[in-house]
This record gives structure tokens, C-alpha cells and sequence, in this order.
């Protein structure tokens, strides 16, 4: 490597600190303006939610969680989605990309295999759950002893603020709220924190 090769690279501009939480501000940014959209364009973009056993309802697994039914139901989850977003972006934007995937696809192919056919599922709290589930479960994935120490503290505190609303969510679900979304998002989420991790390194 030469002289010049090694001044470039310590020139080379770090990303801020901050702009690691770029990621879940943007895809709240987004569903806000979806549901901007959704109130002030002629019809609703609900229909195009995750629509249960209908194979041309699968693309709602992507965009499902873009729509919620109503403004109350999109500020019900805008808080935990950012707080619990941002505790999974702290580890970089392609981690937070990678769990928002799993939680998704897992807790889309769920909802759609379990619910009642032609339910129409909408919202992001199968994201919410999912990020919990990834949050809970990065204590056990491989890493660093201290890296898992702190994610320990991390969770029972993520617990104590939203384990009584996250175990409502799965088993004591009002009529319209869908526990399999709740139920596979966090599985998703779960199931993300043990992806693309090599164990401990020894010597």
C-alpha cells in the first residue's frame, strides 16, 4: 500500500454516529406520508394490505406494514416502532434492514397462513414485535461477552417497558388486531438476531 493509498484512507470521511438511526426515522417518514396520502387521495390503500390466503394479497407483505386504518392507528405505533428501531439500528442500517425483512416476510407468510381467508391485515406492528423479538433475543446470538452484557441490560430494560404490552399483544388481542402478525413478527425478529454473525474469535 503506499504513502498516498494510506493518507486517502485516513482521509476518508467516517459516516456520522447519528446517521445510523437515518433508517427507521425514514420508514416512519414514509408510512406518515402514506397515510398523508391515503386521506387526502380519492379511495383507500388498505386494500392493498396483506390479504389472508388470497395468493395476489402476498405483495402485502411488503406494503402491509406502509398502511394502518386510521391516524390512531399509525401514532399508536409510530413511538415503539422508533424506540425499538432505533435500538436495532444502533448496530448499523444493514442490520436494521435485515431485521425489518425477517420481520416481515416471517410474520407476513404467518399472518397470511393463519388467519381467517380474505382477513386483510394492515400496520407495523409486526415490525414493532419484530424488533422486540430481535432485541430479547441478541442476548444469545454470538459476540462479544461484553457486547452481550450490554444487550442483556438492554432487553430486561426493553422488557420492563414493553414485555406486559408485547405478551397483551399475542394473547389478550381485541377482535380486529391481528395476534399472528404480532406473534410472527417477533419470530421473525428473533430468528434475525442469529443471522450473518460469526462466533467468538479465538486466538
Amino acid at each position: 500500500m503506499t504513502r498516498s493509498d494510506l493518507m486517502g484512507t485516513a482521509d476518508a470521511p467516517r459516516p456520522h454516529p447519528l446517521g445510523r438511526f437515518a433508517s427507521p426515522f425514514l420508514l416512519l417518514a414514509a408510512m406518515w406520508l402514506v397515510q398523508f396520502a391515503d386521506a387526502v387521495l380519492p379511495g383507500s390503500f388498505t386494500g392493498f394490505g396483506l390479504r389472508s390466503w388470497d395468493p395476489s394479497g402476498l405483495a402485502g407483505i411488503i406494503l402491509g406494514p406502509l398502511l394502518h386504518a386510521s391516524w390512531a392507528h399509525l401514532i399508536a405505533n409510530s413511538v415503539p416502532f422508533l424506540v425499538l428501531g432505533c435500538l436495532v439500528a444502533v448496530e448499523g442500517a444493514r442490520r436494521f434492514w435485515t431485521v425489518t425483512a425477517f420481520a416481515a416476510v416471517v410474520g407476513g407468510l404467518g399472518t397470511w397462513l393463519l388467519n381467517a381467508p380474505g382477513t386483510l391485515t394492515v400496520g407495523a406492528s409486526g415490525l414493532v414485535f419484530g424488533y422486540f423479538g430481535y432485541t430479547v433475543m441478541r442476548v444469545f446470538a454470538p459476540g462479544r461477552v461484553s457486547h452481550r452484557i450490554l444487550y442483556a441490560v438492554i432487553a430486561l430494560v426493553v422488557i420492563g417497558v414493553y414485555g406486559g404490552s408485547m405478551l397483551a399483544g399475542v394473547v389478550g388481542v381485541r377482535d380486529g388486531i391481528s395476534w399472528q402478525a404480532h406473534l410472527f413478527g417477533a419470530i421473525g425478529g428473533a430468528l434475525a438476531a442469529f443471522v450473518g454473525r460469526d462466533g467468538p474469535r479465538r486466538p
